[in-house]
């Protein structure tokens, strides 16, 4: 079998070209949609494409660097393990946050530009007027309130993404940390909006009525779904392009849930999407510029940090965009991985430091990793590894006595090479990426054309017009 291609971090004179193209084309965009009122979408496009520019150089400019500092890792699915640049999700996540601070203009562009009231900037204000300054009497301070909490409230994730991977945190000691980052947000949430209720089942509405105020427990939902965004991205990971690859994956899938309500007019949860929306596409922006460098062959790796801040942000238009329901469908096989690997964390099974499926030397293929038992396992753990062999969901390895000496780590990565046996890196993160995006679909799916049958209407179909 012939070796892998050595890697490479360099930009090619044609890859300059095209991103000398694709900014020009980025700013001409804005400038479009700066001369048209604002434009916000149009807007939000063209600072989409300067973040995909703006990473893409960046990654392999600041490669070294982060070498020197300790920000490195082995790769362990290779055969020589090529030591390569960690941590580059806080590259991301400057450049997207820079990005959203030069975009707050556009949103509230008809707010700030000063005009005699009926919108018209040829009458001039008398200079007495000048010195008292506006009253923004339609400017939408709660928007503005909820743009600058979010970003708040990112800032902060990344911040404790990179403390992680500086220190390498205990999963049990940060996995509340998220809760705290969302303070802002949920403070913003309950200032502005504080909406509490929550729409019953018709099946159940005639023992607790048709909308059931939850008050504090729906902040400390929140606060659950702020918690399990970035977890959630975090755990399911280990091979070249997966953290990336599933995220680019879900913020599609959420930008599609997006433009169903935003193509039509006048639908009351239009704002809410649009401001999923202006913090997605960026994202999307630097994610796939992310994505060509950590794809396979990795040339770096995205670290604990871009996880932290996909899953975060994920969270973030979630909340803000009232849809943490939809959110929580399109989460569904990174919340199956969290249960499917509850066993190993919570110590019923040997728990590894590194659950990433093992790599074969020889053939070049991934294979599931296993965990050993140093001493026999308790009767509970045999019944549950046994009820798990029947359904073929775990691979065990038992002496000649029938003894469980190991079995294969609780993740959807090596449950998928269980089933499908042995394969290469890349297909193994295709085919998870393809799972994540049927599973998505099937989930918009259940979200808007089965809510029916278990709520009375659904908002997308039916909402009033008047």
């Amino acid at each position: 079998m012939t070796l892998l291609p050595a890697t490479r971090t360099d930009i090619s004179t044609k890859e300059y070209l095209a991103l000398f193209t694709l900014t020009s084309g980025c700013t001409a965009i804005i400038i479009a949609a700066f001369r048209s009122r604002g434009e916000p979408i149009v807007a939000s496009l063209g600072f989409s494409g300067f973040a995909f520019a703006a990473t893409y150089c960046l990654i392999p400019w600041l490669g070294d660097a982060f070498k020197k500092v300790g920000f490195k890792g082995k790769d362990m699915a290779k055969t020589h393990r090529p030591e390569i640049p960690e941590t580059m999700g806080a590259v991301c996540a400057v450049v997207y946050i820079m990005c959203m601070f030069l975009f707050i203009p556009f949103p509230f562009y008809e707010y700030l530009v000063q005009t005699s009231g009926g919108g018209n900037r040829d009458v001039e204000f008398e200079v007495q007027q000048s010195f008292v300054g506006r009253t923004l009497h339609r400017f939408p301070h709660n928007k503005l309130g909820e743009y600058l909490s979010a970003i708040l409230s990112l800032q902060s994730m990344v911040f404790l993404g990179v403390a992680d991977d500086l220190f390498d945190i205990r999963w049990r000691h940060k996995i509340l940390l998220p809760a705290i980052a969302a303070i802002p947000m949920l403070v913003v949430y309950y200032v502005d909006f504080g909406v509490t209720v929550i729409s019953i089942p018709t099946v159940l509405q005639p023992y607790l009525g048709r909308l059931l105020n939850l008050g504090w427990l729906y902040y400390a939902y929140m606060a659950f779904v702020a918690i399990l965004g970035p977890n959630a991205i975090n755990i399911l990971a280990g091979i070249n392009g997966i953290e990336v690859g599933q995220s680019i994956v879900i913020a599609l899938m959420i930008i599609f849930n997006d433009i169903l309500y935003i193509s039509q007019p006048g639908h009351p949860a239009m704002n809410s999407h649009l401001f999923s929306l202006y913090f997605l596409l960026p994202f999307l922006g630097v994610s796939l510029a992310l994505l060509r460098y950590n794809w396979f062959p990795a040339k770096v790796f995205v670290g604990d940090t871009y996880c932290y801040f996909a899953g975060f942000l994920f969270s973030v238009v979630g909340i803000l965009g009232h849809f943490s329901k939809t959110l929580m469908l399109l989460l569904l096989p990174q919340i199956f991985n969290g249960c499917y690997s509850t066993p190993q964390l919570f110590g019923l099974i040997p728990c590894p430091r590194h659950r990433l499926p093992k790599f074969n030397a020889r053939t070049h293929l991934l294979e599931p990793s296993m965990a050993q038992f140093v001493q026999p396992p308790k009767n509970i753990t045999v019944v549950l590894l046994t009820a798990m062999e029947k359904f073929k969901v775990v691979k065990l390895v038992k002496d000649e006595e029938g003894v469980i000496k190991e079995c294969s780590n609780l993740t959807i990565l090596n449950l998928w090479l269980v089933w499908f046996g042995t394969m290469r890196e890349d297909t193994l993160a295709i085919g998870v990426m393809g799972f994540q995006l049927a599973m998505g679909l099937l989930a918009l799916g259940i979200r808007h054309g089965l809510a029916l049958m278990v709520y009375e209407y659904d908002n997308l179909v039916k909402w009033d017009r008047a």
